[in-house]
């Protein structure tokens, strides 16, 4: 039997970087007021975009000033994308299925 090679987990720079991305990807941060608002609302949707957009560009400027996250600023980070993709999903605004991340 040949030996097949490790696939190593990403370092914590990595692993946030993707995190950032999918996010970028996943949240519609750039989404127009209009689509954002709406009468029935449980949480401002408007404002937890403002908020997320806020923790990525950190993050991103952090990054690039070579600081390195640690486990718990990743868990931290993935754990508020979920939450807000709940009320975003409450809201009408996202679809149950675009999923920040594989676990909820």
């Amino acid at each position: 039997m040949a030996d097949q090679p490790r696939l190593r987990k990403p370092d914590t720079r990595t692993a946030l970087a993707e995190l950032l991305s999918q996010m970028r990807a996943t949240f519609p941060l750039d989404a127009p007021d209009s689509r954002l608002c709406n009468l029935d609302c449980n949480g401002c949707s408007k404002k937890l975009l403002e908020f997320l957009e806020m923790q990525i560009e950190d993050w991103e400027r952090r990054l690039g000033e070579g600081e390195t996250p640690t486990f718990g600023d990743l868990e931290k980070l993935g754990r508020m994308a979920r939450k807000i993709h709940r009320a975003l999903v409450r809201n009408g605004v996202l679809s149950p299925d675009r999923n920040p991340e594989a676990r909820s």
